[in-house]
């Protein structure tokens, strides 16, 4: 059932109202929720959505629930036969970013064409404003002046200063970088080079992710060679008042913010990127992780938790949970926001000959509501009898059948 309460208008005009729909929601989940590493999760209009690497294709998995993302398959999104960028592609991210014609998912990734130094960062556009597409290429993202460098781990950050920035991990030296963007697709300037330490580790920075709060930047990152047990996140702080293209803007946090849980059988935690709760009153975070203190790639899998923040302002991870926890999921997990629209009313001829006002896709004769449907962005659409004037509230029971 849902019930919805709406301020009902005159005969003939359109409102629209919402409600919450629950969906069988679990109250818990146990990781990891994906096989795949490198993980990256949105919540958009009632459902979370996943991807992970997965080779030479890039795939998503849709789910109304955070634990329910281990019972659903994922759908393939894109391939791609050109032969500079059909190859091992890594670490995909998708962000609904304002471009010149509207809102768009932009999805990043890193591929290449089967030779590791060639790896590129690369984008493709969503037609529409569903993260499951479809997607058009739309570019190679230029992160040096020749293109010369290898390049992957691409992220946004959205900043406060109304500019887009692309942050990735890159060569020389397998470092952090970041410049600003023209467009979702298109980078211009500079490059500027973000130290960042990694705690006895001198191979690697990748994995960058910006946590923002309270006027504050947190720019996350992964150290160390990813087969390590000791791979772990890192953090730098600036001010969102400050340019994030400065180096001088950002300050070492000193000491590792996530790393191995030995007692709960945990290595290597990192690559990771951080969600809302459906109901926006929680923060979790998302990585993968290993079961094996063993030198190795293979094991990492996708898990989430909740993290909490200190009383000087500041994210507290925690440490990485075991497999056999049992975890609370998310606040407002399993619900969706549904829109209910009231179009300018018609009359509908039911199967008893009676006539009502209604919309396509008319329910019983005795249903509280004559009339309902879904339509393509998956809203119901319904006219409720009984509209006064002057609006009044009213609450109703419908029937989804």
């Amino acid at each position: 059932m849902v019930y919805v309460r709406a301020p009902l208008p005159a005969l003939g005009f359109a409102a629209l109202v919402t409600c919450m729909l629950p969906l069988g929601a679990q109250t818990t989940f146990r990781n990891p929720l994906n096989s795949g590493p490198d993980p990256y999760l949105a919540h958009w209009q009632g459902n979370y959505y996943l991807t992970v690497t997965g080779g030479n294709g890039i795939r998503i998995w849709k789910s109304p629930t955070l634990g329910g993302l281990k019972q659903v398959g994922g759908q393939s999104v894109w391939t791609d036969g050109a032969a500079d960028r059909c190859c091992n592609i890594w670490a995909p991210e998708f962000h609904l970013l304002e471009g010149p014609a509207g809102r768009h998912w932009y999805l990043y990734y890193t591929a290449d064409d089967n030779v590791d130094q060639h790896h590129r960062m690369h984008v493709l556009e969503s037609r529409g404003t569903d993260p499951m597409g479809p997607y058009d290429y739309k570019a190679r993202l230029q992160t040096d002046p020749a293109n010369a460098f290898y390049a992957i781990d691409g992220t946004v950050l959205k900043h406060p200063n109304g500019n887009l920035y692309f942050l990735w991990a890159g060569y020389p030296d397998h470092r952090l970088y970041i410049i600003r963007m023209e467009n979702p697709w298109t980078t211009t300037g500079t490059r500027t080079l973000i130290p960042a330490d990694g705690f006895g580790c001198p191979e690697v920075r990748e994995g960058p992710f910006v946590l923002q709060r309270n006027g504050m930047l947190f720019l996350t990152y992964s150290a160390c060679d990813t087969q390590k047990p000791d791979y772990k996140l890192g953090m730098v702080i600036a001010s969102d008042k400050s340019d994030p293209q400065l180096a001088s803007s950002w300050v070492q946090h000193s000491q590792p913010i996530f790393q191995r849980n030995d007692a709960a059988g945990v290595f290597g935690p990192g690559h990771h990127s951080f969600f809302k709760s459906p109901d926006g009153k929680e923060d979790w975070i998302l990585y993968h992780g290993k079961s094996s203190s063993a030198y190795t790639y293979s094991g990492r899998t996708t898990r989430a938790q909740k993290f909490s923040w200190t009383s000087a302002g500041m994210p507290d991870f925690g440490a990485p949970l075991s497999l056999d926890t049992n975890v609370p999921a998310p606040s407002g997990d399993g619900t969706t926001g549904v829109s209910v629209r009231l179009p300018r009313e018609k009359m509908l001829r039911f199967r008893n000959g009676s006539e009502r006002p209604g919309i396509a896709g008319a329910a019983d004769e005795g249903a509280r509501i004559p009339a309902y449907g879904l339509d393509a962005r998956g809203r119901l659409r319904a006219i409720l009898p009984g509209l006064v004037y002057p609006p009044a509230w009213q609450a109703y029971r419908i029937q989804l059948r």
